[in-house]
């Protein structure tokens, strides 16, 4: 397991009980390094939606932890926000919900000379996803040539 692994998942572990004490759902958290910065981000959600105000209570009370637990080598800045509209799909929670609505398939390689797939989330399991075209075609992904799912955004 990577380092940036062993952070995320000992800061969902951490962070798990303060969002649920809250009444929210944690969506995501990422250790990413951007534009020579490290970010442990933390993406939580409810129903109606997350408020400012709500990912600076899950910020507060999380800060303390981090500092006293210390398990993060690197200089870091720690953000707690809304995953938004286009948040991926990463857990079966995530596909569970999402199940009979449009979404977006974005993968590593081009299949048939493309990378990018929208259809109906149809069926998924620990190793594919299937969605279905409006002409009624299914397609079967493996998840391992998947870079991207997320609901699709219509405007």
């Amino acid at each position: 397991m990577s380092r940036k692994e062993q952070y995320e998942q000992q800061t969902e572990k951490l962070l798990e009980p303060i969002v649920t004490g809250f009444g929210f759902e944690l969506v995501d958290v990422e250790y990413v390094k951007e534009a020579g910065t490290w970010y442990l981000r933390a993406y939580i959600d409810k129903p109606g939606g997350i408020t400012v105000d709500d990912c600076e209570a899950v910020s507060r009370k999380f800060s303390g932890i981090l500092d006293e637990k210390d398990y993060i080598a690197d200089a870091y800045i720690f953000e707690v926000s809304s995953p938004g509209l286009g948040r991926p799909l990463k857990k079966e929670k995530d596909f569970k919900r999402s199940l009979g609505e449009e979404v977006e398939i974005k993968t590593y390689r081009a299949i048939d000379r493309q990378k990018e797939f929208t259809g109906i989330l149809k069926d998924y399991d620990k190793d594919t996803v299937t969605i279905e075209y409006e002409d009624g075609a299914s397609q079967v992904f493996q998840k391992s040539e998947i870079a991207l799912v997320r609901l699709a955004l219509d405007f």
